[in-house]
């Protein structure tokens, strides 16, 4: 199979945790090659996400390594396998290439945590809430490119309504809860789709008030997906420049921590619900 130009997240994580399992076991990159009978350049692109490695030759390199981990050998083979038609690659050339690796990683994701201080949460937000902060940012958006971006986010969104959606834990801070984006009117219909979908069995919904005090990363919003195994695990945090992603331990680790940590001060699912409930009511 020839090489990718530009592969996603998800490939080049694949390729990463590959020359890890490599690395850990001693072995080098020509012993690689000639294990599994590439050249060593082909060795350099599958660690790189360029290249795709078959499910026989990812058991083999596991197997020398000497890893034991039955269930991480099999994410990564079930990681290796084609795509297939997706529903995001439609958007693929018109849309930056964050926005396709978010809602792969959130296709595969199993449990999804997310952190906001400024705003609704993506994945619940209305189609007037979400096309407001489209038409916000700068330089402007032509409007059919707002309209375009409000298509995919809505999409995005079919994850969590699917037959068998992912857990969903959102934590969201009282200032966002209050931010009248697109008006009073707006706002609130915002405020009770909240509400109606925190009533979905999948889907919890902690809000973090301003009396809860003190949390970290204050005003970063973090995205943590869980993958099948916890070395899988990606965070997504939002930045000027679009989203970046992280996966080594030691942030997947100062990240848990920063939701765990929010999850403690947060109000109760019930008194979310009241909480938000009142905020609406009195817009």
């Amino acid at each position: 199979m020839p090489p990718r130009t530009t592969p996603s997240e998800r490939q080049k994580r694949l390729g990463s945790e590959l020359r890890k399992l490599r690395v850990a076991a001693g072995m080098s990159a020509d012993h690689a090659a000639g294990l599994l009978g590439l050249d060593r350049a082909k060795i350099s692109n599958i660690e790189t996400g360029i290249r795709t490695i078959s499910a026989e030759r990812l058991r083999t390199l596991a197997c020398n390594c000497h890893c034991s981990d039955t269930a991480y050998v099999d994410a990564l083979v079930e990681m290796s396998r084609p795509n297939g038609r997706v529903w995001w690659e439609r958007y693929r050339g018109t849309l930056s290439p964050g926005l396709m690796d978010i809602a792969e990683l959130e296709a595969h994701a199993v449990r999804m945590r997310t952190a906001h201080t400024a705003h609704i949460p993506g994945l619940l937000q209305t189609s007037d809430h979400a096309l407001e902060l489209f038409r916000a940012v700068l330089p402007p958006l032509p409007e059919h490119e707002a309209a375009l971006r409000l298509a995919h986010r809505v999409e995005r969104q079919k994850v969590l309504l699917g037959d068998d959606p992912p857990e969903y834990v959102g934590l969201v801070h009282e200032a966002a809860l209050r931010m009248q984006f697109g008006g009073r009117k707006t706002a609130r219909t915002q405020l009770e789709h909240l509400l109606s979908v925190s009533e979905r069995d999948s889907i919890q919904l902690l809000a973090v008030p301003f009396a809860a005090g003190t949390f970290p990363g204050a005003g970063q919003t973090v995205n943590y997906l869980e993958g099948p195994v916890p070395q899988l695990d990606t965070v997504q945090v939002d930045s000027s420049h679009g989203p970046e992603f992280l996966g080594e331990e030691a942030q997947l680790h100062k990240y848990r921590s920063h939701l765990d940590w929010m999850e403690r001060i947060a109000l109760s699912p019930e008194a979310s619900r009241d909480f938000i409930r009142d905020i609406a009511t009195n817009l």
